[in-house]
């Protein structure tokens, strides 16, 4: 007998059958040929039926109920027709909009941000990953308490607020704030010990190896790449599903390269349209890899009509994290007595990358469903160094790890050195960096010829060679 799980049966009995609506603004993106698409395949990750949608277009939103009270009726209208129990808005609503929402529909309001926050909530597996979950739910939870306990506001005569009115219901406000402060400051600490044991585990992972990161837009098959890289050799084992936010957590693994070479290739959590920002803080911890890895490959589905749009929210998104990071490397201010400029790193950009994102291969992924390849001349215009793949048939993942390893050595030189017994750490260093080309031993060490990338021999040096 098949045994079922206690996350499945708590989804089959919270399945509700729900609307979905969508109020676009002049500003708004989203796929018009399926204008709920994401919103679609949202609902029914967290375990919705979607019985009905309706689509909403005005210039500014109304104050009170986002979409219109001529609107709100056809929607009232429509969850009875549907036998409705949610209703699931694509946008962000303040607590007063969900209130009068919810007073003239008569079922559940959630928006945009709630619907990923539950997500992420159902997804999270590991103790940082719920933490970052917890927290991101009490940031959203935070300014909407008052709403929660607006049914007090009836003890006299109705009126919400005022004289008369504060009573046990504004006291159990203030108390909620001063409970979800506390608990906020709780998690906040938590996840300062995780960030921190984060950092120091990644500064020594790229202290020790080359590091490679996958990112991109959820469900563009960076969990069947990171398998298909690193496994059976490197390990795998990633979950992957064609599923939005199939994983949570990064996984790291090593990645041969050939030549002797290898890097430590970490999977991420997938990026979406409008992820709220407060749980892209919550989430930097997870993050990490992304913010400080020698590359990364940005993953994008190219058979997704809307694979241009996924690819700009994936460099906003990283952007956000890369804006207050401590660790980022910045221009320095350098003053003499005549005059101020700015010292700016090296630009050692390969042509056609994008010198506002971090060093960056962009991986065109499922080329197999494409039903016409011409399209992609088009993203080898905007990126001429952009390399179409596919994960699962396993098409150009030899030209990627070929790329990945040019691009992690720079310009290679061939170099001879002895170096003494005492330095067998930068021996191991040469040696699992370079091609060894060749080796004699010697009586006070080991002389090496190697073929080595450029950007290394500054780290050998530093480690007492003698270049």
């Amino acid at each position: 007998m098949t045994s079922i799980s206690q996350e499945q049966l708590q989804a089959r009995s919270l399945s509700e059958r729900a609307v979905l609506v969508a109020c676009h603004l002049p500003a708004s993106r989203f796929d018009e040929r399926d204008p709920l698409g994401e919103l679609r395949d949202l609902a029914e990750t967290a375990g919705a039926t979607v019985v009905g949608e309706a689509i909403q277009n005005r210039r500014t939103p109304d104050a009170g109920t986002y979409i219109g009270t001529g609107k709100l009726e056809e929607l009232r209208r429509l969850v009875e027709e549907a036998g409705a129990t949610l209703v699931v808005f694509d946008n962000d609503l303040s607590p007063s909009q969900i209130r009068n929402i919810e007073k003239i529909v008569g079922v559940k309001i959630i928006d945009r941000s709630e619907l990923i926050l539950d997500i992420f909530a159902g997804r999270a597996t590991t103790a940082a990953a719920r933490l970052q979950v917890e927290l991101a739910q009490l940031e959203y939870t935070y300014p909407r308490l008052r709403a929660m306990w607006s049914h007090l506001g009836q003890i006299t005569g109705g009126a919400p607020l005022g004289i008369g009115t504060r009573g046990p219901g504004e006291t159990q406000i203030e108390t909620d704030r001063r409970l979800v402060q506390r608990r906020k400051s709780v998690l906040k600490a938590r996840l300062a010990e995780v960030l921190a044991r984060r950092v120091r585990e990644v500064a020594h992972r790229r202290a020790e190896h080359r590091t490679v990161c996958l990112v991109g837009y959820t469900n563009a098959g960076k969990s069947t790449l990171f398998n298909a890289l690193t496994g059976p050799t490197g390990g795998g084992g990633a979950y992957a599903d064609d599923r939005l936010f199939a994983t949570l957590t990064t996984r790291t693994r090593r990645w041969p390269l050939g030549s002797g070479q290898e890097a430590l290739l970490s999977d991420t959590v997938g990026f979406v349209r409008d992820l709220p920002h407060h749980l892209i803080a919550s989430f930097r911890a997870t993050l990490e890899e992304a913010i400080h890895a020698d590359l990364l490959l940005i993953v994008i589905d190219v058979s997704d009509p809307m694979a241009p749009l996924q690819f700009d929210i994936v460099r906003e998104t990283l952007a956000d994290l890369l804006r207050d990071d401590p660790l980022r490397p910045r221009e320095r201010t350098i003053a003499d007595e005549s005059a101020t400029w700015v010292e700016q790193e090296r630009d050692d950009t390969p042509p056609g990358i994008d010198p506002d994102l971090p060093r960056h291969i962009l991986v065109l992924n499922k080329v197999d469903r494409l039903a016409d390849e011409s399209e992609l001349a088009l993203w080898h215009q905007r990126d001429p160094s952009a390399i179409a793949i596919s994960a699962r048939t396993g098409r150009g993942l030899d030209e990627l790890r070929d790329m990945v390893q040019d691009r992690l050595a720079g310009e290679t030189v061939e170099i001879e050195f002895t170096a003494p017994w005492s330095a067998a750490k930068a021996i191991a260093y040469a040696e699992s960096r370079g091609e060894v080309l060749g080796r004699d031993y010697e009586t006070g060490g080991v002389r090496l010829r190697l073929r080595i990338g450029r950007s290394h021999l500054d780290r050998l040096r530093s480690m007492g060679l003698r270049l």
